[in-house]
């Protein structure tokens, strides 16, 4: 069975190298030359490991692909913030819903913290 984990690779300046990553396997990652080599070299990784739980009948972790999402999740927001959001929405005309969908879909770095105020966005051309 095939297994359709996700890769990603990021530049560790304390490293001075490539770190390829498996948001499955959180605990392994393998630090390269090139982006090339790290992702290479995650994905040899994770594929050793997986042979490994299923020699021992460990179960494997679900793909992130795999997965089934409903579409809404509950989240615990101070009481003024939810209130400012409540009114940026209600002058907008759209509900408190829309305007937090529409607040989540707008890119920020990895870090999930708001991009910093004058940042420029690379576009493809």
């Amino acid at each position: 069975m095939p297994h359709h984990y996700s890769y990603r690779v990021v530049f560790s300046r304390e490293d001075g190298e490539w770190v390829g990553l498996c948001t499955e396997f959180p605990s392994l990652s393998h630090l390269a030359a090139t982006q090339v080599e790290a992702i290479k070299g995650i994905a040899t990784l994770v594929a050793a490991v997986v042979e490994d739980m299923t020699a021992a009948g460990e179960p494997l972790p679900e793909a992130m692909s795999d997965r089934r999402y409903s579409g809404s999740f509950v989240t615990r927001i101070p009481e003024q913030l939810h209130r400012t959001l409540a009114i940026e929405a209600a002058e907008a005309g759209v509900s408190l819903n829309r305007l937090v969908s529409y607040k989540l879909s707008l890119p920020t770095p990895m870090t999930g913290r708001p991009a910093k105020a004058g940042a420029k966005s690379h576009k493809a051309a």
